[in-house]
């Protein structure tokens, strides 16, 4: 049986398609409850040094700061 020859471009683009199309387990993943998100965000420095001062756990501040603002 002859081997079909392969465009490397068309093997290039399938492989990324298939490596960024999400998938169901993601969205199971992101429904579970009390999970957390990772995400980026633009913080004013003066704002980010003040939730840095008390040492570790500033991310957890943060985020409790965020929910009193949001009512949660």
């Amino acid at each position: 049986m002859a081997r079909r020859p392969t465009d490397p471009r068309a093997a290039a683009e399938a492989a990324f398609k298939a490596a960024t199309t999400p998938t169901d387990r993601v969205k199971e993943a992101s429904a579970i409850p009390g999970a957390r998100e990772l995400v980026s965000l633009r913080i004013d420095r003066d704002v980010l040094e003040r939730f840095q001062e008390d040492g570790p756990g500033w991310q957890e501040r943060i985020n409790a700061a965020l929910r009193r603002a949001a009512g949660l």
